[in-house]
């Protein structure tokens, strides 16, 4: 879009001198002028909304990436808080996470280079010391208290 603005001022003075031009050359017909005058204030109207318009939309982004990076970050807080709590190693932590990230026990696997079964194994002392029965409700615990926080 801002390409579009640009391209859009470049024309609009492209035809306010050809405007310009002609009344220095004597040309006064309206039925000429009027119409290159018209639409030349047309095209600079029109670029001025659409550089206010675009000036807003990357305001707007702006305020999203940062609230998304705020949320983010309170997950990742709230994640790591929990951990704690649940007294995970450092091993049960890093296939936690990956759980998290929706990894499946082969990516996880071939991901930390250990076996299916190593990893089976912490998952379910992680779902042990959670108070959970599998993944989707540890996803349920860490995204219940997100929502709360951030809901707050």
């Amino acid at each position: 879009m801002a390409f579009l603005a640009v391209f859009q001022a470049a024309c609009t003075g492209i035809f306010l001198a050809d405007v310009s031009m002609d009344i220095a050359s004597g040309l006064t017909s309206l039925h000429h002028i009027l119409p290159e005058a018209l639409a030349t204030l047309g095209l600079a109207i029109g670029v001025l909304f659409e550089v206010r318009w675009v000036s807003q939309q990357l305001r707007i982004q702006r305020e999203m990436k940062r609230r998304l990076d705020v949320v983010g970050g309170v997950l990742n807080d709230t994640i790591i808080a929990y951990f704690r709590q649940w007294s995970l190693t450092s091993a049960e932590q890093d296939v936690a996470m990956f759980t998290v990230k929706g990894c499946s026990i082969g990516e996880i696997a071939s991901l930390r280079h250990t076996a299916e079964g190593t990893v089976k194994t912490h998952l379910n002392s992680i779902y042990r010391k959670a108070g959970v029965q599998g993944r989707s409700q540890l996803m349920s615990v860490l995204i219940e208290d997100l929502m709360a926080t951030v809901l707050r």
